[in-house]
């Protein structure tokens, strides 16, 4: 039985004068690419860069929707009444797609960014919004959503396609949610240790805690955050550790067909 994998990055994060990471390597690394919508990242200039890269690497296009917050990099937390929360999604999502059509190509998943994905993994009243709103847009896009989340369970009742997705440099609280930025420990550091990170994750289809705890879940899709300064070594060992173990890597819309 083939074992299919998707490795996914965060990308188009510059904006103006300021760049962030390594998009053009990463995107002949990576399957799926997160692009931001211009509100925590991004502008119309970056995303419409980015998503023609994108195209040219036959990496599939997601939405990388946040808080309007470039100043915190949208990684601070907003309490938005739900409606003013879905018509934001749905602005920014359509902006991107506007672009990707431009360009060629299509926008295919949608992947909430900081801390507006952090609280919709805990919140199923965010989570709830979340998925309403890109529902109301495109049913057919795919929700990727962190394993053992909020998210999941609110795209699953609004009948979205749902892609699980685990961190690679990213470590896990007992509850499933992330370790916060600001706690020790809450990063995983070198190519060698995310890897042993995920290749646990996957071989075990588990979440494993800092402590040790087991959440069963079933990983689909791996995120290397691109404003990582290891971001391009990290997939670069990501690809070719799993790989080498026999997982078959593809994009996110393969990903969701081969699980209807």
């Amino acid at each position: 039985m083939t074992r299919l994998l998707n490795l996914n990055a965060d990308l188009g994060e510059s904006f103006g004068p300021w760049k962030m990471g390594s998009d053009g390597a990463m995107l002949g690394i990576v399957n799926s690419a997160n692009v931001a919508c211009g509100y925590h990242a991004g502008d119309p200039a970056v995303m419409l860069k980015t998503v023609a890269l994108a195209r040219d690497n036959g990496v599939s296009v997601g939405a990388h929707p946040g808080f309007p917050d470039l100043q915190g990099f949208g990684r601070r937390r907003m309490d938005i009444p739900a409606d003013e929360l879905e018509a934001l999604l749905i602005y920014q999502i359509g902006a991107l797609d506007a672009c990707a059509r431009a360009q060629g190509t299509r926008v295919t998943h949608v992947k909430p960014h900081g801390a507006l994905s952090n609280i919709a993994c805990a919140d199923r009243k965010v989570a709830d919004a979340v998925a309403r709103a890109v529902k109301r847009l495109d049913p057919t896009l795919i929700l990727l959503a962190p394993a053992a989340s909020q998210m999941i369970l609110a795209g699953r009742e609004q009948g979205l396609p749902i892609v699980e997705e685990v961190f690679a440099d990213r470590a896990y609280l007992d509850d499933g949610n992330l370790v916060p930025r600001s706690q020790p420990g809450a990063m995983i550091h070198g190519a060698e240790a995310s890897l042993a990170h995920v290749m646990r994750m996957v071989e075990e289809q588990a979440l494993v805690s800092i402590t040790g705890k087991r959440i069963p879940v079933h990983p689909q899709s791996i995120c290397v955050h691109g404003d990582n300064a290891e971001a391009v070594t990290t997939a670069k060992a990501l690809r070719d550790g799993l790989e080498k173990a026999g997982y078959v890597l593809t994009t996110i819309p393969d990903i969701a067909s081969a699980t209807k």
